[in-house]
């Protein structure tokens, strides 16, 4: 059986930071630039972040040897689902725990993109780890 933790969560969390800093900057460039709204500029904003941490992850962290266009399927399917989960349930979330403040909406949605930033990082790794890019036992 597969350990939960291993030497691939370091080289995750390094290529999490990289991936974190150009997501979160496309992100809330197209936010308050753009003017774009949540769900855009998070769906932008991860397609990025995903290409560049597909490959990455692929070879540096997981070294996979799976075929390519299989591993690139389950990784966008894993991708997709962390996503959909994470900011579904953060926005919401952020608005119940802070209702009560005097946070505008525009620093409450914020605070929910980095909640669901945080949310998506764990349930992505779990993916890739034991669905996109897992090594067969043997």
């Amino acid at each position: 059986m597969a350990k939960l933790i291993d030497s691939s969560i370091p080289k995750f969390l390094l290529v999490g930071v990289g991936n974190s800093v150009l997501s979160l900057a496309i992100m809330f460039l197209l936010r308050d630039l753009a003017g774009m709204g949540y769900w855009a500029s998070t769906a932008i904003a991860y397609l990025a972040g995903a290409v560049m941490s597909f490959f990455l992850n692929r070879s540096f962290t997981f070294k996979s040897d799976a075929v390519l266009w299989r591993s690139a399927l389950k990784f966008a399917i894993n991708v997709a689902v962390c996503y959909l989960i994470a900011y579904s349930l953060a926005q919401p979330i952020a608005q119940r725990v802070l209702a009560g403040t005097t946070l505008s909406a525009a620093w409450v949605e914020r605070i929910a993109m980095v909640f669901g930033m945080v949310l998506y990082t764990g349930m992505n790794y779990l993916g890739q780890r034991f669905f996109a890019f897992r090594r067969k036992e043997g």
